[in-house]
């Protein structure tokens, strides 16, 4: 139980802290998308279930492995999903997302491949970001040159 209190309080602490302020956020939603991405409106509900997979996967792969190091690559990967939105938006610079959006993605497979050993279960809660991600990246990088 406590193992799982603290990642959830982790969680929201790395949420709370890189949140980009209302102001911040409204020029990120004011930018032109590309007209393929009909789904936006879903793209919260996306989100939320892969944060509950990915709480899911490091209380796994805490419980099958008890290993600060593998705690701290779920820190590390959730630091760079979360500071996503946080650093376009405070440098308005949607190049930025394009390149942590890519190192998020090569930072949740080396995730994977280390867990693997541990917990397959955990490795197969990591896909839904593996597949999202990309995703989320091509959008970023679409929207950049759309929004020039």
């Amino acid at each position: 139980m406590g193992a799982a209190l603290l990642l959830l309080l982790v969680m929201v602490g790395v949420g709370v802290v890189l949140n980009p302020s209302q102001k911040q956020f409204e020029w990120f939603i004011r930018l032109r998308r590309p007209a393929w991405l009909t789904f936006e409106g879903l793209i919260p509900l996306i989100w939320i279930g892969i944060y509950a997979c990915f709480y899911a996967s490091a209380l796994l792969t805490w419980n099958a492995s008890w290993s600060w190091g593998l705690m701290g690559g779920y820190l590390g990967l959730l630091v760079l999903v979360q500071g996503y939105t946080w650093l376009i938006c405070t440098t308005r610079r949607l190049a930025n997302g394009s390149v942590i959006g890519l190192a998020g993605w090569v930072w949740g497979v080396a995730l994977a491949v280390v867990v693997l050993p541990h917990s397959g279960a955990a490795v197969f809660l990591l896909l839904p970001y593996l597949l999202w991600s990309p995703v989320g990246t091509l959008v970023t990088w679409q929207m950049q040159r759309l929004n020039r």
